[in-house]
């Protein structure tokens, strides 16, 4: 299973960042409980992408509706700025690791992390939802000998999975599209 795990992770695309995250030992999840944390990462799943895309929108139509969707948006980040800030203050936040994630797993320091075997619960805050963790089960196993654990995920409903799946590959179109829009020499510079 290490094996096949570790490959299946490692052939996806994954997301490199630094998130605020634990990772705790735990017994694994019977039916109901698990079926609570499907639901809520759902709902997880889909405030992150939407706050993401939101923020990322950089449109440079001047129709008013746009103008008035632009107003509604900033007053929403206000919002859900407060909101995070009452509910889990950045100085509550698990301190930032560098965590690499898709679907199938996680690769994160070694440090901290149980032996292999241990079930466990990974919990990641997003920074535009930081009250709101995903949270994932899962099974600390072997993985690269780069200074990493590795944690394959269980039991996550297919459409976790694919939620997991299009905030990564959004992610990584973005971190993409910003790598060549810096590679890309600026016109008039240099002229």
């Amino acid at each position: 299973m290490t094996d096949e795990a570790w490959k299946a992770f490692s052939d996806r695309v994954a997301w490199d960042s630094r998130f605020h995250a634990t990772c705790e030992i735990t017994e694994r999840p019977d039916p109901a409980a698990l079926a609570l944390i499907n639901d809520r990462n759902t709902n997880v799943l889909v405030a992150v992408s939407a706050l993401m895309d939101r923020r990322s929108d950089t449109g440079e139509d001047d129709s008013p509706l746009t103008q008035e969707v632009a107003r509604l948006d900033a007053k929403l980040n206000v919002l859900m700025e407060i909101v995070n800030r009452l509910l889990l203050p950045q100085s509550v936040l698990p301190p930032r690791i560098p965590v690499r994630v898709n679907a199938a797993g996680a690769a994160l320091p070694w440090d901290g992390l149980p032996a292999v075997g241990t079930p466990v619960m990974l919990k990641l805050h997003f920074d535009v939802c930081r009250a709101l963790p995903l949270e994932l089960p899962g099974v600390r196993l072997a993985g690269p000998t780069d200074g990493k654990g590795f944690i394959a995920f269980e039991g996550l409903t297919e459409s976790v999975r694919d939620g997991i799946e299009r905030l990564v590959f959004r992610q990584h179109r973005r971190q993409v599209a910003e790598a060549r829009a810096h590679a890309r020499p600026q016109d008039g510079w240099g002229e």
